[in-house]
């Protein structure tokens, strides 16, 4: 799926400032994805070295069931692509033999999930992310070393933003860059949880622009966080999928 095309399904779906929407129909190319192993894959024989979270991505090669526990009961399934139709690639939180330990969308937040070392190839991230929501600021880390820091705007009372880890599924350019979500956005794996009963739209959070930049630094989002549009466009050309997200408060 092209960047633009992508822009205008997540434009679909995000509504004020909060995040994706409901779950889309699967693009053609998750359809013709086969369907996941019946049956326990081996151990992959390809390993990390000693690794600390967020230092690799697990970058699918195959559909593949998402599992509660190592060889453990199912909770869902991973297409090699997003529904905005990236790569899927996957924060790598813990390794047991044969198996990653995963952030996604399929379990609650902060919740890994497991899939077999088999389905996936290994990358390096090159950066994590931090957001200090009461500094109101996100931080690009290399290693311990900050690379660059966006000043931010955060979910209002009652909702806030979620704390925890996450992780980056896709990262989006808009042609236009004018609608509300200006220049971008960064799609994370974490959900809001306190929607409004009257909110009609999806949960999942994000890092986007804005063409309000008067609200970056108040308490005003549904949950996302909203920064300033040459931010956010940098974010996008330099973060991938994968990469790991930490929210503090």
């Amino acid at each position: 799926m092209g960047r633009a095309l992508a822009a205008a399904v997540l434009v679909l779906v995000l509504l004020a400032g909060c995040g994706a929407g409901e779950d889309i129909a699967p693009t053609p190319q998750q359809a013709a994805d086969a369907e996941p192993e019946r049956v326990r894959t081996t151990p992959d024989a390809e390993q990390p070295p000693p690794l600390r979270a967020g230092q690799f991505s697990a970058k699918l090669r195959r559909s593949t069931w998402l599992r509660a526990t190592p060889g453990g009961r199912v909770v869902g399934t991973l297409r090699t692509r997003t529904k905005f139709g990236s790569r899927t690639s996957l924060a790598i939180i813990h390794r047991r033999d044969g198996w990653y330990g995963v952030l996604n969308e399929l379990t609650p937040n902060r919740k890994v999930g497991w899939i077999p070392a088999a389905a996936a190839t290994l990358e390096r991230q090159p950066y994590t992310l931090r957001a200090d929501l009461s500094e109101r600021t996100v931080s690009v880390l290399r290693g311990d070393t900050e690379v660059r820091s966006l000043r931010v705007a955060i979910g209002a009372p009652g909702t806030e933003t979620p704390t925890g880890r996450a992780a980056v599924t896709d990262t989006l350019l808009f042609p236009t860059g004018s609608g509300p979500y200006g220049c971008c956005a960064v799609a994370l794996t974490s959900r809001q949880t306190n929607l409004p009963a009257s909110w009609t739209g999806g949960a999942q959070i994000a890092i986007h622009g804005t063409p309000d930049e008067s609200v970056i630094g108040q308490a005003v989002s549904l949950g996302c966080l909203r920064a300033r549009n040459t931010d956010v466009r940098w974010m996008a050309r330099n973060i991938p999928a994968g990469a790991l997200v930490t929210v503090v408060r």
